[in-house]
């Protein structure tokens, strides 16, 4: 007779139940060596035909050892896995064996422990009661006692205003999906009053008629990363923020994907793309965006700083691609490793738009160029007013007074050129300037000269805004100075039926066009020719000839001195424009 016969005939109930039990059912022998028997359920759950277990040794279903309480791997006929072993029955002969629930096999005490370290409480909200009822590192966390000690109204007393309505909101939002949920909270704990902030995850549990029990999960103390998060974010906004203000781009380029991020708005602006466009990598930015002469310096300033592990800094140019206009940018940055001594991974760094403080370098450089130019040119037209007007003067008045009025007249064309940064007069300005004062001392009482300085029609000046460069501007301001003076002295204005009528026009040719100018007297006395040339004369013939350029014709009509100039415009230097 066999160890299954000793369970009675077939036809004991006990026999039956036994044989048709949903769950594996095992009997062992006194000693727990030896399988006496195994129903059905038993042999399907470990992979064998039914009465295919009875009288194994218990060792081979668990590896070796002895069979024990709990849950743990036996071995299935296509290999091991996890079940839940309890024992009843008199002398503990009988097993009951379940298939766990992977979950279920995976969590243990040592899990828990794990759970705990790693800042992880878990709790679980009673429907029934409305009380929560907290693990050990759960209510460490929240400062509340284990077990079933908090209520919802507990914990929302620690929350500040406006708080308990937003995570009810999140929650009743899971619910009606039926789903999980998470939300980050500060909590004034109740134990100490220490405010802390937490993550809190949870999910809804359901009975199984699908009835809805209440809600498990975790809850982590999360204070120092989100503080240290925080700090990042503030420190990236203030970069940010610095950035902006100084209209730096910041970059960052990943090598091996050759794939760049632009971190901040004015990367786009600098290169002209709007965000939709997206960014250039290393490739792109060589080949099309940099100006084919800055392409070698770029690209020997980048492998000079990874083979010297330094900062780089390198300038070029690049087309813009809103309006495909060249500007000149900065570049800095320092390549990053993910460990020392492997190859770096990416650059990061800033980039600046310098187009214009390049052209003001530039400018400035031309300006005190021109200025060194226009002081020494000044120096040699003092030293020849000086040296001329001795030599024609009759005393020591009329050297004075022949003088100070060309070196008035020298001063004030520079001051309308400094006006305008070196860079032109106003012929417009240079005539009223010395035409105005003698038009408005032949002013009777309440009398007072038009815009252009003209009186009852003795003076008209007639021509078009006129900007002369400067190289020209100052002998032209000369000869405007010696016709008013000579006019003063000699010709229509020395007495007060004399007329001056000043015309000038742009016409074609030259470099920049051909300036023609006409100063024409009368009314004055009677013009005879100079039995000499003085100072004014030569100026008028050899300065404009010399400086100028111009061909200067002149004529001593008995009606009235005339003088006709035909002068070629030099081409404007624009770099010595003032910044638009």
């Amino acid at each position: 007779m066999t160890d299954r016969d000793d369970h009675g005939p077939a036809d004991d109930p006990r026999r039956a139940a036994f044989e048709e039990a949903a769950i594996g059912l095992a009997v062992l022998s006194q000693d727990g060596a030896r399988l006496r028997d195994a129903n059905p359920a038993l042999c399907a759950l470990l992979g064998h035909p039914p009465g295919a277990l009875a009288g194994r040794p218990a060792a081979d279903l668990v590896g070796g050892g002895r069979i024990a309480d709990g849950i743990h791997p036996w071995l299935h006929a296509d290999g091991g896995f996890e079940v839940r072993v309890r024992r009843s029955g008199a002398g503990g002969t009988v097993l009951v064996v379940e298939a766990v629930d992977a979950d279920e096999a995976a969590r243990s005490e040592e899990n828990r422990q794990d759970l705990a370290a790693a800042g992880l409480g878990e709790w679980r909200w009673e429907r029934s009661t409305g009380r929560l009822v907290l693990s050990r590192r759960a209510a460490q966390i929240l400062g509340h006692p284990p077990g079933s000690s908090a209520t919802w109204d507990i914990l929302r007393a620690g929350l500040s205003a406006g708080e308990p309505d937003r995570i009810q909101a999140v929650v009743r939002d899971a619910m009606a999906r039926d789903g999980a949920y998470r939300f980050e909270t500060r909590l004034t704990r109740e134990a100490d009053g220490r405010e802390i902030i937490v993550d809190v995850r949870g999910r809804p549990v359901h009975a199984e008629d699908g009835r809805r029990t209440g809600m498990v999960g975790v809850v982590q103390d999360v204070t120092t990363r989100v503080e240290a998060r925080d700090g990042l974010a503030a420190r990236d906004q203030r970069l940010r923020v610095a950035t902006t203000v100084a209209r730096l781009g910041i970059f960052e380029w990943h090598m091996l994907e050759d794939h760049a991020i632009w971190e901040n708005e004015r990367m786009f602006e600098i290169f002209g793309h709007a965000p939709e466009d997206g960014t250039i990598g290393k490739t792109e930015f060589l080949r099309d965006t940099l100006h084919p002469d800055d392409r070698a310096a770029v690209r020997l300033a980048i492998s000079q700083a990874l083979r010297d592990d330094a900062i780089l800094h390198t300038t070029g140019r690049i087309r813009r691609r809103s309006d495909g206009a060249w500007r000149t940018i900065d570049l800095a940055g320092r390549f990053e490793r993910d460990a020392p001594n492997r190859l770096p991974r990416r650059l990061i760094g800033l980039v600046a738009d310098v187009t214009d403080q390049r052209l003001a370098e530039e400018r400035q450089a031309l300006l005190i160029r021109e200025l060194h130019h226009r002081v020494k040119n000044t120096l040699a037209t003092v030293q020849a007013i000086v040296g001329s007007t001795a030599r024609t003067a009759s005393s020591i008045e009329s050297f004075y007074e022949a003088f100070v009025g060309r070196i008035k007249s020298l001063a004030h064309t520079h001051s309308v050129l400094t006006e305008a940064t070196w860079q032109t007069a106003d012929l417009r300005t240079l005539l009223l300037s010395e035409l105005r004062p003698y038009a408005e001392a032949q002013a009777g009482e309440g009398e007072a000269a038009d815009a252009d300085g003209a009186l009852d029609g003795r003076i008209v000046l007639d021509g078009p805004d006129t900007a002369l460069p400067s190289e020209i501007a100052v002998p032209i301001g000369m000869a405007i100075h010696e016709l008013t003076t000579n006019a003063a002295k000699y010709g229509a204005l020395s007495n007060r039926r004399g007329r001056i009528s000043v015309a000038w026009a742009v016409l074609p040719g030259g470099p920049a066009g051909m300036l023609r100018f006409a100063w024409r007297e009368s009314g004055g006395p009677a013009v005879e020719p100079p039995r000499r040339q003085g100072f004014g004369s030569r100026l008028l013939q050899r300065v404009l000839t010399t400086q100028v350029q111009a061909e200067v014709e002149t004529l001593y009509a008995p009606g009235g001195f005339a003088l006709t100039m035909l002068a070629p415009l030099p081409v404007r230097n624009a770099s010595l424009d003032p910044p638009g």
